[in-house]
C-alpha cells in the first residue's frame, strides 16, 4: 500500500516537472536565461595616468608688499621659543623699597600736632589755615597729599589748579591741585623730599593768596625753641 502511494507521487511530480517545463517553453523563458549567462561582464576602464610633478616651495619674499613696509625686512614666521617661567623679566620702573621707612610714636605725633596747633592758633585770622600731621602716604610711596575737604570747597579753586608752597626762606615750590579729590598731587613729592618731610610731622598751611600757601613745619622730633616756619 505504501508502495503504492509513493508510485503515485513520483507519477504526479514527473507529470508537473513536465508540465512547468512546457510552460517555460511556451513562454521561451529557457532561451532567455541562456542569453543572459552568454552575456559578458562589461571590463572596467582602465583609469587615466596623471603625471604628477612636485611642486616648487613658494618664495614669500617675491610677494609684492605695500609702500608703508618695503623697505623693511620680511616678517618671519618662525616659531620663537617660549621664555621658561623660571625667569624672571621686569617692567616699567622698579618698585621703590620702603623697608627703610621710620614711623613715629603716638606720643610724638601728638606732641608734634599740639605745637602746630598752637602756632595755627597764633596766626592772622584774615588768612585761613589748616594743620595737616604727616602720614607714610603722605613723605613715601605715593606722595599724595589730601587737604581739609570743607576747607578746599570753601576757600580752594573748582578747577585743577598749580598751587604755589612758599616755605619760611620764601624759597616756593609748585604742585598741582585736583579739586574732584581735594589734594595736591603733581609737585608734592619734591616739596616734601626738598624738606625731609617725616612721618609725624605737622605742616600748617596758610592761604596768604587764591593759589599760594604758606607753609609751616613742626617736626616730629624738634624742641621747642626750633621752630621751623
Amino acid at each position: 500500500m505504501v508502495a503504492r502511494k509513493n508510485l503515485n507521487y513520483e507519477d504526479s511530480r514527473q507529470k508537473r516537472l513536465e508540465e512547468n517545463k512546457k510552460r517555460m517553453e511556451e513562454l521561451k523563458l529557457t532561451v532567455l536565461a541562456q542569453s543572459l549567462r552568454t552575456i559578458s561582464t562589461p571590463k572596467p576602464s582602465p583609469m587615466k595616468k596623471v603625471n604628477r610633478t612636485p611642486r616648487k616651495p613658494v618664495d614669500l619674499s617675491a610677494v609684492r608688499r605695500s609702500n608703508r613696509v618695503a623697505d623693511k625686512p620680511p616678517a618671519n614666521y618662525k616659531e620663537v621659543p617660549i621664555e621658561t617661567l623660571g625667569i624672571r623679566r621686569s617692567y616699567g620702573p622698579k618698585v621703590r623699597d620702603l623697608s627703610n621707612r621710620v614711623y613715629a610714636s603716638d606720643e610724638d605725633r601728638e606732641y608734634a600736632t599740639g605745637r602746630a596747633d598752637e602756632l595755627h592758633s597764633t596766626l592772622q585770622s584774615d588768612f585761613p589755615s589748616f594743620v595737616k600731621p604727616m602720614l607714610q602716604s603722605h613723605v613715601s610711596g605715593g606722595f599724595w597729599l589730601g587737604l581739609p575737604h570743607r576747607f578746599s570747597k570753601s576757600y580752594l579753586p573748582k578747577r585743577d589748579e598749580i598751587m604755589t608752597l612758599v616755605d619760611k626762606d620764601e624759597a616756593e615750590w609748585k604742585a598741582k591741585y585736583l579739586p574732584r579729590k581735594t589734594g595736591l598731587s603733581g609737585g608734592w613729592k619734591g616739596f616734601a623730599e626738598d624738606h625731609k618731610l617725616a612721618d609725624g610731622d605737622a605742616l600748617v598751611f596758610q592761604l596768604i593768596k587764591p593759589t599760594v600757601f604758606k607753609v609751616y613745619i613742626i617736626r616730629v622730633n624738634q624742641a621747642e625753641d626750633s621752630e621751623e616756619a
